[in-house]
């Protein structure tokens, strides 16, 4: 089965003051539908960065990703715009809920952007999976932190993408509520069939990935497999 996601060469500079900053050298990785795979090592080791390429949110300097064998830097804006609404999910370490919309309203908001048919019905299926039926009408305020970020998952899966990409998903979360929320990524993979690429300091978040690459100084130092 060809790769997901690839990343070929991936190199990332950017510019402060002038002076060019490289954070990303020569990364290769690729992933497999259905599975998930951690990202490990000291923060400004290049793990954030290789999460907003995977994602489609930056582009490389140099080398390519590519998602299902397409160069995400060919894409025009229309079709990336398509590609984060449709085929990618986003789980953020401090949530990112509209503070304004409930719970099921947030979830069923990528829906109503991509114009997909019975949202509400959708997104209600998605908040009873994470297991908060009774939470629709909550707002984000009134729900604890575990909570909000089993909402976030509900609203980046609520459109069953091909790619999850999770950034410190239980970084701020007690061991109890990170233990559900690692238990919906796990369910997502093999539920959804999503590829998981998750950056993590948590030896029990990367405890569920099928592949362990360990980052150093912007370059990828080790890649262990379960």
């Amino acid at each position: 089965m060809p790769p997901r996601l690839e990343l070929d060469s991936v190199s990332k500079t950017y510019s402060s003051e002038g002076q060019p900053v490289p954070v990303l050298h020569s990364v290769s990785l690729a992933l497999q539908p259905a599975t998930i795979t951690a990202l490990l090592g000291r923060s400004g080791c290049g793990k954030t960065t290789l999460l907003n390429l995977a994602g489609a949110m930056d582009f490389p300097t140099s080398g390519d990703v590519r998602i299902d064998g397409r160069s995400t830097s060919a894409l025009s804006e229309a079709e990336l715009t398509g590609l984060r609404r449709n085929r990618i999910g986003f789980v953020f370490q401090f949530f990112q809920l509209l503070p304004t919309l409930t719970a099921v309203e947030n979830i069923e908001l990528p829906l109503l952007l991509s114009g997909a048919k019975n949202p509400r019905q959708t997104a209600l299926e998605r908040l009873d999976w994470v297991g908060l039926p009774e939470k629709a009408s909550s707002l984000p305020y009134q729900l604890s932190g575990g909570q909000m970020q089993r909402v976030a998952i509900a609203r980046a899966l609520v459109h069953s993408p091909d790619l999850l990409i999770a950034d410190e998903p239980t970084g701020n979360l007690d061991t109890a509520s990170g233990d559900q929320v690692l238990s919906l990524i796990r369910e997502s993979a093999s539920r959804y069939g999503a590829t998981v690429l998750m950056a993590t300091h948590s030896v029990e978040a990367a405890a569920i990935a099928g592949a362990r690459v360990r980052m150093r100084d912007g370059r990828i130092e080790s890649i262990e497999r379960a």
